[in-house]
């Protein structure tokens, strides 16, 4: 898949943004990085160590927690982006925003998307990040490896999506927010139904 920067930008602007109230929820955002090898499009993923508190051993997009410092949401997804994987800020062209997602650990995300220029010389945090992962766009748009399971979560069904890629499983928020981007970007119908659930 071709990833061309102005369409996306285009696309995710015509879509008015579902914004959750914060309430108690922790604020955080999450980078949806982009960048094109041998003229495809790719995301580039993260899979987490086995000594993180949350989400241990689990495949992110780079993000976190909003610090005192950061002027908003997006200072928060593009300082995390750099801490975990070495992108810096500037190299980081935002083309946009998707809907605000509920975390089952009591955060408020704000995803955002942008794409920066490759190769790059990414610099891991190894306390973090135990590896990076590139996936082409072309193999996410497969239906074939995406599938939405209901799990049962506080007295109700909730729908979990999955994208398995070789020997990789995307799941949760994460294939959420991919699911969403592919759906907003491309135009792809969403595994499992309708784009909420």
């Amino acid at each position: 898949m071709k990833l061309d920067s102005e369409h996306i930008r285009t696309a995710l602007s015509r879509h008015r943004r579902i914004v959750i109230g914060q309430g108690e929820l922790r604020p955080a955002a999450v980078l949806v990085p982009l960048f094109v090898r041998d003229g495809e499009g790719y995301v580039l993923l993260t899979r987490r160590t086995e000594t993180m508190n949350h989400h241990r051993g689990e495949i992110a997009f780079p993000g976190g927690v909003r610090h005192r410092e950061d002027v908003d949401l997006l200072a928060t997804a593009l300082r995390e982006t750099h801490e975990e994987v070495g992108i810096a800020p500037e190299d980081v062209t935002v083309l946009g925003s998707l809907d605000d997602i509920v975390s089952v650990h009591g955060y408020h995300v704000t995803p955002f998307v942008g794409i920066f220029p490759y190769p790059c010389e990414f610099r891991i945090n190894r306390r973090e990040i135990a590896q990076i992962l590139e996936i082409p766009l072309s193999v996410l748009a497969d239906p074939a490896v995406c599938r939405q399971e209901d799990w049962r979560h506080r007295g109700r069904d909730v729908p979990v999506w999955f994208y398995t890629v070789g020997e990789n499983e995307i799941w949760g928020l994460t294939a959420a927010v991919l699911r969403q981007f592919l759906h907003r970007a491309y135009d792809l119908e969403p595994c499992g139904g309708g784009i909420n659930g």
